[in-house]
């Protein structure tokens, strides 16, 4: 259930920015369109971090593509996957 006051971060980035990510935190050394990373965190300020969407701005040109993109990672924060996902 989505908390009150919840945020995401969303960044966009390159295709190298989102390959580093990548490997650092999948272990996967290419790049990807889109990589979402839960916080799932209350602040002290009563916020609550959802977590990070990064966006690969190389691979999502349009703003239609970078809209299904950030609908993805952020379905994925909120505990929506599929069968064909692997990252």
């Amino acid at each position: 259930m989505l908390q009150k006051n919840s945020f995401i971060q969303m960044s966009l980035v390159g295709a190298k920015q989102i390959q580093a990510l990548n490997k650092r935190y999948l272990k996967h050394d290419y790049p990807t369109d889109v990589l979402s990373f839960n916080m799932d965190q209350k602040l002290p300020d009563g916020r609550y971090y959802l977590g990070d969407v990064v966006i690969n701005l190389e691979m999502a040109v349009t703003e239609r593509e970078i809209a299904h993109l950030a609908e993805h990672g952020i379905r994925h924060l909120l505990g929506v996957h599929h069968k064909e996902d692997h990252h």
